[in-house]
């Protein structure tokens, strides 16, 4: 299966049809990735295929926790090579995006995308999430933070973003859990665990969605 079949199928799985515009800015998306790759390290997966599956589809899979209609506002933590918001705002054109990457030359790659791809309703931000100005405070429908390797670390660092009822959106290995504490020390609620497997592989995920009290 050729990767533009294997995109548009997997993302047919996800619930997600694509159509061919969406499918041809994703792969010129794919395209600077593995140029910019080759001199910065954006990710250690650098086979196309299995970008599509581990990055692409992997983000297109947090539209589990949420419905993105038009003026959603997400932000997303750690964003590195800009999953899953990047993908995400490819494919629904109505979201408002906020990229927040501390390391300088991610967020060249990422200032250079959202250029190249001609994304409106996205700025990037190179600080770190606890450095952010005051008013961004309780700002955000959703926060995604899928560079943190720990979950705790992760809900610490969203929960202060999100507005009364916005929800922090992770996918993690099916294995993974996090502590009672750590959700409590949040002030969030786990509303609901999503098991899948991620398509065209064998990867069991769940996505986790904790939502802010009204």
């Amino acid at each position: 299966m050729k990767n533009r079949e294997l995109l548009i199928s997997g993302a047919e799985q996800l619930g997600l049809p694509l159509s061919t515009e969406q499918v041809d800015v994703l792969f010129r998306y794919v395209a600077e990735l593995k140029k910019w790759n080759r001199k910065i390290n954006l990710t250690a997966v650098r086979e196309e295929r299995e970008i599509v599956i581990k990055h692409l589809l992997d983000s297109l899979a947090f539209a589990k926790g949420f419905s993105p209609g038009p003026g959603l506002t997400l932000m997303d933590i750690g964003s590195g090579a800009g999953f899953p918001a990047l993908p995400l705002r490819i494919v629904f054109s109505g979201i408002a995006v906020t990229l927040v990457e501390s390391v300088k030359k991610k967020a060249s790659f990422l200032r250079h995308i959202v250029r190249t791809l001609n994304l409106e309703r996205v700025k990037v931000l190179d600080e770190r999430a606890e450095a952010l100005s005051e008013t961004m405070r309780e700002s955000y429908d959703v926060v995604t933070a899928r560079a943190f390797a720990q979950m705790d670390k992760a809900l610490a660092a969203g929960a202060p973003f999100l507005k009364k009822g916005g929800r922090l959106i992770l996918s993690r290995g099916p294995e993974e859990g996090v502590t009672e504490a750590a959700v409590g020390k949040s002030g969030l609620a786990v509303a609901k665990v999503i098991p899948f497997t991620l398509p065209h592989s064998s990867y069991g995920r769940a996505i986790w969605i904790f939502k802010k009290p009204e």
